[in-house]
């Protein structure tokens, strides 16, 4: 990299680290906070870490705020590295804050997972208990007891398909990263080829080559799977 070049991405990388400084403090407070969860699922409002429940969405907003703010510098830094000839440092560096994403994006989903279905099923709970004493004082039998069995099972379901759909979005943030990952590789590939002849022509002979390998494989696959067939006819 040139000395401009250099300087920026300096300045990527420390804003970057700044970020998964802040995304590390803020992820160890909301790992509290669903610690503070009870086995029946009721939050520990007395903590001043936790609060109400406006701060822990605040709180999750956050994290979403800096982890989108990441995932700007890190695509920022790769077209960085692809401006100029990235050295095997500057690849391993940029493959490092990737990762390091990856690993903040997972943990936020786990916990956020957690905290919500502790949540439903919290409220899941006082609604039946609600409903019970309702039964009780009627002193009669009520319709409602299957309809809550219903949303039991559909707050299951839910909470399945919130499971996939995380899944899904973190797959699909890796795919991303590695399809900008490749893309710079072949910039760089066929930057050099224009650039010397000599490597372009050799890639062309690697093809040819490889096309060559191909077709004589197929003719041996054909006249092995003739044989056998001339074989098998004339048992």
């Amino acid at each position: 990299m040139d000395g401009l070049q250099e300087s920026g991405w300096e300045e990527l990388r420390k804003e970057a680290r700044k970020i998964e400084g802040d995304l590390d403090v803020k992820l160890s407070s909301y790992a509290k906070l669903g610690a503070r969860f009870t086995q029946g699922g009721y939050m520990d409002t007395s903590s001043p870490i936790v609060g109400s429940s406006r701060s822990w969405k605040s709180m999750e907003m956050e994290i979403q705020s800096l982890l989108e703010k990441l995932l700007d510098i890190n695509d920022s830094m790769s077209r960085c590295a692809a401006s100029a000839a990235p050295t095997t440092s500057v690849t391993q560096k940029l493959a490092r804050h990737r990762d390091i994403f990856h690993e903040f994006t997972q943990e936020f989903k786990r916990i956020k997972g957690n905290i919500i279905s502790m949540k439903e099923h919290a409220e899941l709970l006082s609604s039946v208990r609600d409903d019970i004493s309702e039964y009780k004082a009627s002193g009669g039998g009520s319709p409602r007891t299957q309809l809550l069995r219903e949303r039991a099972a559909i707050h299951g379901s839910i909470s399945h398909i919130d499971d996939v759909i995380s899944q899904a979005q973190a797959t699909r943030t890796v795919l991303g990263s590695q399809r900008t990952l490749f893309s710079d590789v072949q910039g760089k590939v066929k930057l050099l080829s224009d650039k010397y002849p000599v490597i372009r022509g050799l890639i062309g002979s690697i093809r040819r080559k490889k096309s060559r390998d191909t077709l004589i494989l197929s003719a041996v696959i054909a006249a092995c799977t003739l044989f056998l067939i001339i074989y098998w006819l004339s048992k």
